[in-house]
């Protein structure tokens, strides 16, 4: 009897402390669901931004460069957030805004060359 009472104090205290701290297994099932829900009304905003083949474009561009295509999304969605856009967007009109995003973020890379002097013939005069 002893035991089955000690188990029963045991459970309740367990729900207890899970209640007060929060079970962790139902918070990364909110996170999940929080991401989710954003991830949908993202779609459902590109979706009445961009026409289909607008949107087939940008898919193609989240496979191939993903941190590119989530600029060119978070830069519609704010265009269509304050009201910046006239209608939906062609695939010309993305083709425009991709180049924009990509002067933006472009990354001039430069090669120099720095050659170590050890054992050089040129700097010693032996004669």
């Amino acid at each position: 009897m002893a035991d089955e009472e000690l188990e029963a104090i045991r459970r309740q205290r367990m729900g207890e402390l899970q209640a007060k701290h929060g079970d962790p297994s139902s918070d990364q099932q909110g996170q999940q669901e929080a991401k989710q829900r954003e991830t949908e009304m993202r779609n459902s905003i590109l979706a009445q931004v961009l026409d289909q083949s607008a949107r087939a474009r940008l898919s193609n561009l989240a496979l191939v460069k993903p941190d590119k295509a989530k600029a060119v999304e978070n830069y519609l969605i704010q265009m269509a957030r304050f009201g910046q856009l006239g209608g939906k967007i062609t695939e010309a009109g993305l083709i425009e805004i991709l180049e924009k995003v990509s002067q933006q973020t472009e990354k001039k890379t430069t090669v120099k060359f720095n050659r170590r002097r050890v054992m050089d013939s040129d700097d010693e005069d032996d004669d």
